[in-house]
C-alpha cells in the first residue's frame, strides 16, 4: 500500500503491530516525513527512512563506483567519461532531477524548475510549517541562492527581505526539510567549535540553483566567475549523494580559519580520518590553488588521508604529500 506523506497521514499502526513484515506500506513525499507536524506517532522501530536525492552523475552514467569510499582507500577514480569546458557547464546547469534532465531543451528545464519551486512553496511549506504569508519565501530562497557556498549570517540574510535573524534561520530549516539545501558545519579539532561556529550554506542541486540565480550558459561566457560558485555546489551535491550509497559512514564539512585559509569540502569518516576537496573551474593548476589544502594537511596531521583539487581537466596529477589534481569527471568515473 502507498500513502502520500503530504496528503494522507492515516497509517494503520495496529495492522503493523499485528503483522510487521517489511514493505507492506510506503509513505512518500518531497519533504522529511518525520518533521511533519501532522504525523503524531514517531513510528520508532516500525519504519525505515530512505532519503532519495536527485540523481548523481554516476547514476546518470550508470556507474556504481563510489568516489568517497575509493578516496579513503587511497584510490582515485579514472575519468572515463570526461566532461570539460562547455560540456561540463551544461552538465552542471542540468543538475540531477529526473524530470528536469528528461527535458530536451534548456528552456523547458527552466520552466520545470520554476514550476517545481512554486509548487513546493505553495503546497509543501504549508504542510511543514503552516506559514500563512508566503510572499517572502520565494524572495528569500532567491537571496539564499545568491549566497550559496558562503557562511550563514542569519541577520544579514534575513535583512535582504525584511526578516529578522531568528525567522531567517527558521525558514532555512524549512528549506532543509524540503531537501533544497544544507547547512554545513566547519571542521575543527574541537568538536564544540563545529557547533558554535557559522555553518556554510550549500544547495543540493546545481540545476535548481542555476535557475534561482538566473544563470545560463550565455551568462557564464560573459562572467566565468559565476560558474565557480555553482560548480562548488555541484561538487558538494555529488559528494553528498555518494555518502548515501557509500559502504563507510561519512560527514561533509568545510574548513576556514582566522587567516582565511579555506578548503571547500572536508570529508570525515567514522574513525576521524579526513579527505579534503578543493574545487576549481579552470583547466590549469597553479601552486597557489593548493594553499588551503596544504594548510589543512598540516593541521589535520595523522588524520589526513588525501587532498584533492578537482579541476576542469582530463589528467590526474600527483602534486606531492598526498595531494592530487584530479578531473572533475572522476566523480562519475570508475
Amino acid at each position: 500500500m502507498k500513502f502520500n506523506a503530504h496528503r494522507s497521514y492515516y497509517l494503520p499502526l495496529k495492522s503493523i503491530d499485528e503483522d510487521s513484515r517489511p514493505g507492506r506500506f510506503l509513505l512518500t513525499g518531497s519533504a522529511n516525513l518525520m518533521t511533519l507536524p501532522t504525523v503524531a506517532d514517531s513510528l520508532a522501530g516500525r519504519m525505515e527512512t530512505l532519503s532519495l536525492l536527485p540523481l548523481s552523475q554516476s547514476e546518470i552514467e550508470t556507474r556504481t563506483a563510489n568516489w568517497i569510499d575509493n578516496a579513503f582507500s587511497g584510490r582515485i577514480l579514472a575519468a572515463t567519461s570526461p566532461s570539460i569546458g562547455d560540456d561540463l557547464v551544461e552538465r552542471v546547469l542540468r543538475g540531477g532531477y529526473p524530470e528536469a534532465i528528461s527535458r530536451s531543451s534548456t528552456k523547458r528545464r527552466v520552466v520545470w524548475f520554476r514550476q517545481y519551486i512554486d509548487a513546493l512553496i505553495q503546497r509543501d511549506v504549508q504542510d511543514i510549517a503552516g506559514i500563512e504569508k508566503l510572499e517572502q519565501l520565494p524572495r528569500f530562497l532567491r537571496a539564499l541562492a545568491q549566497t550559496s557556498g558562503q557562511m550563514c549570517n542569519y541577520s544579514k540574510l534575513g535583512g535582504q527581505v525584511n526578516l529578522d535573524g531568528k525567522t531567517a534561520s527558521r525558514y532555512i530549516g524549512i528549506f532543509e526539510q524540503m531537501y533544497l539545501l544544507r547547512r554545513i558545519d566547519v571542521w575543527s579539532h574541537n568538536r564544540l567549535n563545529r557547533v558554535v561556529k557559522s555553518p556554510k550554506l550549500q544547495f543540493i542541486d546545481s540545476g535548481l540553483l542555476s535557475t534561482l540565480i538566473d544563470l545560463s550558459i550565455e551568462e557564464i561566457y560573459k562572467d566565468r566567475t559565476r560558474f565557480g560558485n555553482i560548480l562548488e555546489s555541484f561538487v558538494f551535491g555529488e559528494l553528498l549523494k555518494h555518502t548515501t550509497t557509500a559502504e563507510g559512514d561519512y560527514r561533509l564539512m568545510y574548513y576556514r580559519d582566522a587567516d582565511k585559509f579555506e578548503v571547500d569540502i572536508v570529508i570525515e569518516n567514522a574513525a576521524g580520518q579526513l579527505v579534503a576537496v578543493e574545487v576549481k573551474a579552470a583547466a590549469t593548476v597553479k601552486n597557489t590553488d593548493l594553499r588551503g589544502l596544504k594548510k589543512f594537511a598540516n593541521i589535520a596531521g595523522d588524520h589526513f588521508r588525501m587532498g584533492v583539487l578537482l579541476y576542469d581537466g582530463t589528467e590526474t596529477l600527483p602534486l606531492g604529500n598526498e595531494l592530487y589534481a584530479v578531473p572533475l569527471s572522476s566523480l562519475w568515473g570508475v
